[in-house]
């Protein structure tokens, strides 16, 4: 097993995440705004709080997925990549009269995680604070400091000064952790059901499909796509779920590698990776949901596949 993935498992690791969107929202009606496009609450946060949420269409479907960081004359916005021009795009089509101001921050700062099962015990010993609650905040020099994780394991983000990642890189290998490649983080991610935008939750997706409903609020006033949620909560079910699967192979089965029950279609598989702590193949899929119950076996690709969970908020959350 490599260095960054044993430290991921077992220790600490850091990996660059810089390449991530980050966009600052400001001026008077920020909140307003950002309350009626994103699927969670954002008018009650106070500043040093967060939360998921997801961009959806006027048809519930997911246009995006972005934490939210709240501060007191500011909002940031944490997503994908990949996403780093469509979120903003997808807000400012909503901005009529709304006195509010958008601008990419994301070459002028840096973003290092922080994760593993010693992810504290490193941000404390470089000094940094340790923020109890998942998206809490907190303010450590011309940083900040967020509890958030990429992979699932216990996790932290600073956030920084592009210039400043060469000396936060130093500090955090001087408290012990260890480099992790992207790869390694996304072999990590998956294993604990870990699902991402643009690869296991996509544009045709609805919310309650992919299990991440801490990304919604179901008390907050109206927002974009929000009658399309509520008549599926009202159903109470959807047609297909998000699960992780383990396979007794290694090689990779490609994504949309089609699952069959019974001799009928049940889903197909999003993302998978081999596993060295399970010693399988662990994939992400959509199932069925009648199929989508720990211990369910499926076929995939002629080799059979068991259901050992339900992605939820956190991740490989066991149904009940």
């Amino acid at each position: 097993m490599s260095e960054g993935y044993q430290a991921l498992r077992h220790g600490a690791a850091w990996i660059d995440v810089s390449a991530r969107g980050r966009i600052e929202v400001r001026g008077r009606d920020r909140a307003r705004l950002l309350h009626n496009v994103a699927s969670n609450e954002v008018k009650q946060m106070p500043p040093g709080a967060g939360c998921y949420a997801f961009l959806l269409t006027p048809r519930g479907r997911i246009e995006a997925d972005l934490t939210l960081f709240a501060f007191e004359d500011h909002f940031v916005i944490d997503t994908e990549p990949d996403l780093r021009e469509k979120v903003p795009q997808h807000i400012r089509r909503y901005i009529v009269a709304d006195q509010v101001t958008l601008e990419d921050v994301t070459d002028t700062t840096c973003a290092v995680a922080v994760e593993g099962p010693q992810a504290a015990v490193v941000v404390a010993a470089i000094g940094a604070p340790v923020a109890g609650a998942e998206f809490r905040h907190e303010p450590w020099g011309e940083c900040w400091v967020a509890t958030i994780s990429l992979t699932g394991q216990a996790g932290f983000r600073i956030y920084g000064r592009a210039e400043g990642i060469a000396e936060l890189r130093h500090k955090l290998a001087a408290a012990g952790a260890v480099q992790a490649s992207d790869d390694e983080a996304r072999r990590v991610r998956i294993e604990n059901g870990v699902p991402r935008y643009g690869e296991d939750i996509r544009d045709t997706s609805l919310p309650q499909e992919t299990g991440r409903m801490h990304a919604v609020s179901f008390t907050k006033g109206c927002y974009l796509g929000q009658e399309i949620v509520e008549r599926i909560r009202a159903q109470g079910h959807v047609n297909k779920k998000l699960v992780r699967l383990e396979i007794a192979v290694r090689e990779l089965l490609p994504p949309g590698t089609k699952l069959t029950a019974d001799g009928n279609e049940a889903g197909e598989i999003t993302s998978s990776v081999f596993s060295p702590e399970s010693g399988r193949l662990v994939a992400l899929a959509y199932l069925r949901a009648p199929l989508a119950e720990t211990g369910a076996l499926v076929n995939a690709a002629g080799v059979p596949a068991e259901v050992t969970g339900v992605v939820g908020p956190t991740g490989l959350g066991m149904t009940g």
